[in-house]
């Protein structure tokens, strides 16, 4: 094995020129002064920003980051389609890419020709591409259809015709874009068949994708584009853990500003006679800071400000966590709880503590209420404050308990 990287990325710098078409009419008589006058804002916006990295020959190396991010941007030079505007790149062996959908196909062409031009695009030559032509069709499953206009196909049919050129090329290094999602689930077995079988034989395969699962499952190390420079590169779990807790902050940043402005009327329900009001709510982690998004297993804390509009001594409070669907999750109140709240001040805020959320991915609304322990309602706010569940794993229903797995042989004790 070669001491060089397959491929060698050192300073990367890539911008791109935006054109902006402004107009300045105000009244018919601009418009008929100058019909076609239009005014051109030119600037450049940095995609890739310093980027530096080295993939070793025979890894596996995954691409992942929001979208903006610069993914395929990078994917793209590696592949030679654009050229870096700084820094160098090297990739050493033949490479073989599936960038976009349809790239390198002529539309009119049919598959059969464009099997013959990607190849040609890929560096083979007519004998190598006719040697591999029957194992071409029979990978991509498309049988007559190869003999029809590419611009007949299917997004699906698209995808597998590419890859099955990419793959049959026999390259050093593979490249990847988030394409193969596009494939039904029988292709997709046959793309992970075929990573599988490059990973034994020791080629580079660089992988971009918002599927972290295949990150996991396939990727020897990960690389986590953020603004257009990398924000980690190391084992996948520790890259995708970091790139995780960003995604989680930007999206409670988004869900607590959502949360700040009026609700739509049909989204809330509000009943009661008054005698208490609930006049703030607030969510929180397990150090008092405001959330909107949490991890399962994360503490949780619901606060609720009141004011008693009246002498009272048989308030209790409640919460009720719903699910998207509208199915009651859980629900509790003090009284439930046989929580004795003393003589409760006129403003006051009481708290709900959960050690443990220990509820599955999703999207979660939450109830809040004070009433009279015989039931009758001062206040009751139907999906009061909503918030969402993150969780690395993929279980599924409602609640997700601490649990752990074991085996052993039959009769035997632990």
């Amino acid at each position: 094995m070669s001491d060089s990287p397959a491929i060698e990325v050192t300073g990367l710098v890539k911008r791109f020129r935006r054109e902006i078409l402004t107009r300045d009419w105000g009244t018919w008589k601009t418009v008929l002064l100058r019909p076609f006058q239009r005014q051109r804002r030119r600037d450049l916006f940095t995609v890739l920003d310093g980027v530096s990295f080295a993939i070793d020959p025979g890894r596996t190396v995954a691409i992942i980051g929001q979208n903006g991010s610069g993914k395929s941007t990078l994917l793209k030079i590696l592949a030679g389609i654009y050229k870096p505007d700084a820094g160098k790149v090297a990739v050493r062996g033949r490479v073989s890419s599936l960038i976009e959908l349809g790239a390198g196909f002529h539309p009119d062409f049919s598959g059969r020709e464009n099997v013959f031009l990607n190849g040609t695009i890929l560096g083979l030559s007519k004998k190598e591409i006719s040697e591999r032509y029957d194992r071409i069709v029979a990978y991509s499953g498309l049988g007559d259809f190869i003999d029809a206009p590419v611009r007949t196909y299917s997004s699906g049919m698209y995808v597998r015709l590419g890859f099955s050129v990419a793959v049959n090329v026999n390259p050093d290094v593979l490249l990847v874009d988030e394409v193969l999602a596009v494939g039904d689930e029988a292709f997709a077995h046959k793309c992970e068949d075929k990573i599988n079988e490059f990973k034994r034989a020791g080629k580079t395969i660089c992988l971009v994708t918002h599927d972290l699962g295949a990150v996991e499952k396939f990727a020897d190390e990960a690389i986590w584009l953020d603004g257009g420079s990398v924000a980690a590169q190391g084992h996948p779990k520790q890259v995708i853990d970091a790139y995780r807790q960003k995604v989680a902050a930007s999206e409670d940043a988004i869900r607590r500003d959502e949360g700040a402005q009026p609700q739509a009327i049909l989204d809330q329900a509000r009943w009661g006679d008054g005698a208490v009001e609930i006049e703030g709510l607030r969510l929180l982690d397990g150090q008092g800071q405001a959330r909107a998004v949490f991890a399962t297993g994360d503490a949780f804390t619901v606060e609720m400000d009141y004011h008693l509009k009246q002498p009272l001594t048989d308030l209790a409070f409640g919460i009720a966590f719903r699910n998207a669907q509208d199915v009651l999750c859980y629900g509790t109140n003090t009284g439930i709880d046989r929580q004795d709240l003393g003589r409760a001040p006129e403003r006051g805020v009481v708290s709900f503590k959960a050690l443990r959320l220990d509820l599955v991915q999703g999207t979660y609304f939450l109830d809040v209420a004070a009433h009279a322990k015989d039931g009758r309602v001062y206040d009751y706010f139907k999906r009061a404050a909503s918030f969402a569940v993150r969780s690395g794993v993929g279980d599924e229903g409602v609640f997700r308990p601490p649990h752990a797995w074991d085996i052993r042989p039959q009769g035997e004790k632990r």
